[in-house]
């Protein structure tokens, strides 16, 4: 699989398809694997967390934010026409799943939010498989607790473990549960329960294809502001710095 580095983050070259057959693969083998949709600003936040970076190097990495695309496209040349963004790949492997037998659980937000996205997934995949959801509570686990909930999780056996603490909580979790935690195919997919339960609506498809979407969310959740403005600066900075760089090498 052909990758390439992004502020030290390594990336193969994906498609949605192409998940899909690879996490089939996955399912049939039966071995745990973590998967880390990767925005600007956990790409930018790696860049003084070690933890996180390491995390993401050891696991198969997707292009959530269309501005990682458009990195890859200009300093490296990759040809990427999209990107593979967390709330559609969910979408996606919930509707291939159904011909595959595919089960998937549920972990994080609110129990309201959790039984409103089981309830339009249902809805909107007919006989989609999803053998159990779980709302942890905002507060550290007790190692009785948790082992409670990784025993939860193997008791359904599901395929997908769809992890939505945000980042980069859900990633940590994931990692450290990994050993313990019996799914083939494990993802933190961030505020695509808010999505998909109707709970949060999403930028409309004109701002995401022109990489705006992080605008649209931080008009809706003034606490993100802090965020964008400390991350996507940085990002377009390196951006713009690593596109010159490449220009040079080119040239000489």
């Amino acid at each position: 699989m052909n990758k390439i580095n992004i502020m030290g983050l390594n990336f193969p070259l994906l498609t949605y398809q192409g998940c899909l057959d690879l996490f089939a693969e996955w399912i049939a083998g039966r071995e745990a694997h973590q998967v880390c949709i990767a925005n600007v600003h956990t790409t930018v936040t790696c860049l003084t967390d070690s933890e996180l970076r390491d995390i993401n190097n050891r696991s198969l990495i997707t292009m959530d934010g269309m501005p990682l695309s458009w990195y890859a496209n200009l300093v490296h040349n990759a040809g990427l026409k999209d990107r593979v963004c967390g709330p559609e790949l969910m979408l996606r492997c919930l509707d291939a799943g159904r011909d595959k037998g595919w089960k998937h659980f549920f972990l994080g937000g609110k129990e309201t939010v959790l039984l409103d996205l089981v309830a339009k997934m249902q809805d909107r995949f007919p006989g989609v498989d999803i053998v159990g959801w779980h709302s942890p509570p905002f507060r550290a686990l007790s190692e009785a607790e948790d082992q409670q909930l990784v025993d939860l999780i193997n008791q359904y056996q599901p395929d997908f473990l769809w992890v939505g603490l945000g980042a980069p909580k859900q990633e940590k979790w994931i990692a450290a549960h990994l050993s313990r935690v019996h799914v083939p195919v494990q993802l933190g997919v961030g505020a695509a329960f808010d999505f998909h339960s109707g709970h949060v609506a999403r930028a409309p498809d004109w701002m995401q294809k022109i990489g705006m979407e992080w605008f649209y969310r931080m008009m809706q959740d003034r606490r993100l502001i802090k965020r964008y403005l400390a991350t996507n600066p940085v990002f377009f900075g390196l951006l713009v710095r690593d596109y010159v760089l490449s220009r040079f090498k080119k040239l000489a």
